[in-house]
């Protein structure tokens, strides 16, 4: 039997995990920690894991690997430059590892993303398959270097274009690139729409195979922008060793206990559409709907250690939020509910409220038929986008940043926007626990300059 690479992919954050194998036994790459997936993938193909390894100590979610390693008896393979508080297979550039004797991998040290960072070449009897590059080299781009801070970017980023150039040079232009990052996860300088790649493929679209080191740098580093805050924790968490996983259920919370905790500033999180949310929903609770990257932002917003009471529709629902907090570290939510809105309320049915929306052309009519410009217009993209482009006259606070500037918004009724309506739903949602008069604008920017707004850069419009 050929080689065989599976992907299990994690959207909700951005990554992908791979199992490889030859009919029998199987490696596994950048394990995400709910090693479930990946047990019963091994057990649907029929095959044995005896090798777990990491490209990198990952800075965006806690690692399955020493867990699955521990529950399958693999060889857990880790870079031994790393300082690690766990037993593990220490490997460096130029090991040869046997996983059968159809099966290997070659460590290429590839530095950028990390410094101590691994990428492994995956070999069969015919030569190259590919490519493991963890947040090395990505579809179209690179993993981002300043996650372990500014002053190891420039440094990082040189490392970067290196290490790329590197395995270009090492593998034919047929080999297939397996990254675990650039699927939306922060992890990636920049995103890509591909959803397969060839180290041929990439010479002839990424910058970094297509610019010199100098001109690569300034790209980067100039590309950069803020990056989810619970990063910070994922690094130290997976070199210390992280702990299983603990998917049992919550613990239920009746709607006495909802409006305690509301009432005490915590955070309660309805994890429904954000449609049902603006429909109805429990006054001063916080929309993060599962039908986005709700452990992304929610894990960025909320303080770290904060209690979160979740809001589903079911168990399943819940469950499902567990599982993806769980995976950047939050393990254990206070509490749970499941049901209506009308059953949280309980007793207290005045506690129901709704949220305004609008769409781009609601903006525009207000803007052109009400006074003085109609009502402000607050913008919660990144950076990035705001220098790209942005209606004329609107004020800029990125979502991270909103919990800290809320007194900054404009007085009165406020229009709230980001890139597709996902954050908008949750900026919204705080501003109205905060008191405020909001409308969410629940649309798609690329539509603000159809629907007749005018379209300004910072160079043009220094508000």
């Amino acid at each position: 039997m050929t080689i065989q690479v599976e992907v299990i992919e994690t959207s909700s954050l951005g990554d992908r995990s791979y199992l490889a194998h030859d009919g029998r036994v199987a490696v596994v790459i950048d394990p995400q920690r709910d090693i479930d997936r990946v047990l019963a993938l091994a057990g649907r193909l029929g095959v044995r894991v005896t090798h777990v390894v990491e490209t990198h100590l990952h800075n965006d979610y806690v690692s399955g690997g020493l867990a699955l390693a521990r529950v399958s008896g693999a060889a857990y393979l880790v870079g031994g430059a790393e300082e690690v508080g766990f037993d593990r297979v220490p490997v460096a550039d130029g090991d040869r590892i046997a996983a059968s004797e159809r099966m290997w991998l070659d460590v290429v040290g590839t530095p950028g993303h990390t410094f101590h960072h691994l990428s492994y070449v995956l070999a069969g009897p015919g030569g190259p398959e590919g490519v493991f590059t963890g947040g090395s080299l990505l579809f179209g781009g690179t993993g981002r270097t300043d996650l372990l801070g500014a002053e190891h970017a420039r440094t990082l980023a040189r490392h970067q274009h290196a290490s790329a150039r590197r395995l270009s040079g090492l593998l034919p232009d047929g080999a297939r690139l397996w990254p675990t990052h650039g699927f939306g996860s922060f992890c990636a300088a920049t995103q890509s729409g591909a959803s397969a790649s060839t180290i041929g493929r990439e010479k002839d679209v990424n910058a970094v195979l297509r610019m010199e080191a100098d001109d690569f740098v300034a790209h980067i580093l100039e590309g950069l922008d803020a990056y989810p805050a619970y990063y910070a924790h994922m690094g130290a968490r997976n070199a210390a060793g992280g702990e299983p996983i603990d998917l049992t259920p919550v613990r239920p919370a009746d709607s006495a206990e909802l409006l305690a905790r509301l009432r005490a500033g915590e955070w309660v999180v309805d994890l429904r559409s954000r449609k049902a949310f603006a429909d109805r929903h429990l006054a001063g609770t916080l929309s993060f709907g599962l039908d986005g990257p709700m452990a992304t932002w929610l894990g960025w917003l909320a303080p770290w250690g904060t209690p979160l009471t979740l809001l589903g529709e079911s168990a399943e629902q819940v469950a499902a939020a567990q599982r993806e907090l769980a995976r950047i570290g939050i393990d254990r939510p206070a509490a749970a509910a499941t049901g209506t809105v009308e059953q949280w309320a309980g007793h207290d049915q005045g506690l129901i409220a709704g949220l305004a929306t609008a769409s781009f052309a609601d903006l525009a009519a207000a803007r052109a038929e009400g006074p003085a410009g109609g009502p402000p217009v607050l913008d919660v993209r990144m950076g990035n986008e705001w220098r790209a482009g942005h209606v004329a006259g609107a004020v800029h606070i990125p979502l991270p940043e909103l919990p800290g500037r809320l007194a900054e918004v404009p007085e009165g009724t406020v229009g709230v926007h980001c890139g597709t309506g996902y954050r908008a739903a949750a900026a919204a949602s705080l501003l109205a626990r905060s008191g405020r008069q909001v409308v969410h604008i629940d649309d798609a920017y690329s539509q603000a300059a159809d629907a007749g707004l005018s379209i300004a850069t910072p160079d043009e419009d220094p508000s």
